[in-house]
């Protein structure tokens, strides 16, 4: 099978670029996706993503022991469908800051470059306060459709508390509290495939191919030819390969196809091809750590189903069923020498335990505090030159200093507003699990043995004008013609927001380079 362009990972970047790619009639693009369609009903509900975790829909990822979080390995869901995460995650539709893209300092991708890119992909519906968003693009983005009783008071709690009202949240500066905008429409998930592949499966320019688990990269006197399937088949690219497989799936194949630290490589039994040492590290993500208190008024998420809320879903498209769990956000700096925001504080009107696997049996609501700045960083790495056998996953969390510290100061500000009324009607008792104390001793010991992913690995591919970087601003990677990664996996330093919006502005923009003959335009 020849094509001009191989995409591998239908996701939230794989599936923008391919779509864009397929507009010119006259390249032939492959879009291969290792899991299968995204046709589960459970994918369309927002509130039932964590429905589709640990299944066939899942990659069901775990990482090693991590020896400052008691030893404990996390569990970290990735989308395994078409669409990847987009197709399973919380749909929150946040860019991250000014500060994120210009603290970059790559050609190319700073903040005012990036930004046509959102706007391109952003179909805004509702409020649109100062032309923030984009209105024409295929990714509706529109505010939650029935916020629950309990996130509206925590949101006149942060009010109460002199906290800073966000009118929209996407400015280039964002520091307070608002209603998240979520990537749906009209009450359902709006994943990458709905707003870029359906519309794009009708070109005969583009083949999607699901169940196609590429097994490495083929790799031809210093140029990608294409790649070889688990099952054999060769899928060839006349011009280029594409790898947004995502921070964790991109680099794992550059690895397997010889890609990397020549060490490693051939300490699992793969011949170098390429010397790139950086493949795999610099793997950063946000920690999340959650209070959770009883609510005494049987008005949250927990036993949503019933047959009035099944109705007013399949008719109307409102009630419960339209919650993206995570319906309230607030941005704030752990201290004073922070120069922009480091934390943010997630509201569940829901008990979310154990990651959302534990289902909750009382009514309780959830603060989640999220360290979006890491010092801490860590690596992904061969377990063994089989594809089949997922990477080694070590985000080596709390291994700097100065992140514990921090969600500490996040528990604290959780804890300040979960006692502020309204919210406080709403929030009384603490939920399990419970700490031993409330001092900064406590506070770490609980952080140690409960603190969870919140799903945004990024990094492993790190973009970058120096030599060092494993892909150049074109995204380009080092040492290798004809061989691109565009994805999460690319950012130079993890963004004060959620990683979905940047990877559809990184599958936008790579869109762009690769059509203008392979260069960012430069300011």
């Amino acid at each position: 099978m020849d094509y001009d362009y191989v995409i591998v990972g239908a996701g939230s970047a794989g599936a923008t670029l391919a779509a864009r790619l397929s507009e010119d009639s006259s390249a032939r693009v492959a879009l291969l996706e290792a899991g299968g369609t995204d046709r589960k009903q459970e994918v369309h509900i927002p509130a039932a993503f964590t429905r589709l975790f640990k299944t066939p829909l899942d990659w069901d990822f775990r990482t090693v022991p991590q020896p400052r979080l008691e030893g404990r390995e996390i569990y970290w869901p990735r989308g395994r469908m078409l669409g990847g995460s987009s197709s399973m995650n919380a749909m929150m539709w946040v860019r991250g800051t000014r500060a994120d893209y210009d603290g970059w300092d790559v050609p190319g991708w700073s903040y005012d470059e990036v930004l046509p890119y959102f706007r391109r992909a952003e179909g805004r519906v509702g409020s649109n306060t100062g032309g923030v968003y984009g209105t024409d693009g295929p990714l509706t983005v529109s505010e939650l459709r029935d916020p629950n009783v309990t996130t509206r008071a925590f949101l006149r709690s942060c009010e109460a508390a002199g906290l800073n009202r966000l009118t929209e949240l996407n400015g280039p500066d964002y520091e307070g509290f608002s209603i998240v905008p979520v990537s749906q429409r009209r009450g359902r998930r709006w994943s990458t495939a709905d707003a870029y592949l359906r519309p794009a499966r009708w070109r005969r320019n583009l083949h999607v191919m699901t169940h196609a688990h590429v097994r490495r990269v083929l790799i031809e006197d210093g140029r990608a030819v294409g790649v070889l399937l688990v099952n054999g088949t060769r899928v060839t690219a006349r011009r280029e390969v594409v790898l947004s497989a995502g921070a964790i799936g991109s680099p794992h194949l550059l690895l397997l196809s010889g890609v990397g630290d020549p060490d490693h490589l051939r300490e699992h039994g793969v011949e170098p091809v390429a010397e790139r040492a950086q493949v795999g590290r610099h793997l950063q993500d946000h920690l999340a750590v959650m209070l959770l208190r009883h609510c005494p008024e049987p008005v949250t998420l927990v036993g949503a189903g019933g047959r009035a809320d099944v109705a007013r879903y399949l008719l109307l498209r409102r009630g419960p069923f339209t919650s993206n769990v995570g319906e309230g956000v607030l941005y704030a700096r752990s201290g004073p020498a922070q120069p922009a925001p480091d934390l943010e504080l997630v509201f569940g009107p829901v008990p979310l335990i154990g990651a959302g696997l534990v289902e909750p049996t009382e009514h309780g609501v959830t603060l989640g505090t999220v360290l979006l700045r890491p010092e801490s960083s860590g690596r992904v790495s061969l377990a063994s030159d089989d594809p089949s056998d997922a990477p080694l996953i070590d985000p080596a969390y709390l291994s700097a200093p100065g992140d514990l510290p921090r969600l500490v100061q996040g528990l604290r500000m959780a804890e300040k507003l979960f006692d502020t009324p309204p919210l406080s009607r709403y929030a009384t008792r603490p939920m399990p699990p419970h700490r031993d104390g409330d001092d900064d001793a406590a506070l770490e010991a609980y952080v140690r043995a409960h603190a969870e992913t919140l799903f945004h690995p990024t990094g492993t591919c790190r973009m970058g004008a120096d030599e060092d970087s494993v892909v150049d601003p074109d995204l380009r990677v080092r040492g290798v013609e004809g061989l691109r990664v565009a994805d999460a996996s690319i950012l130079p330093e993890i963004i004060r927001g959620h990683t979905h919006a940047p990877a559809v502005m990184i599958g936008e923009h790579a869109a762009d380079i690769i059509r203008r003959g392979g260069t960012a335009d430069r300011a």
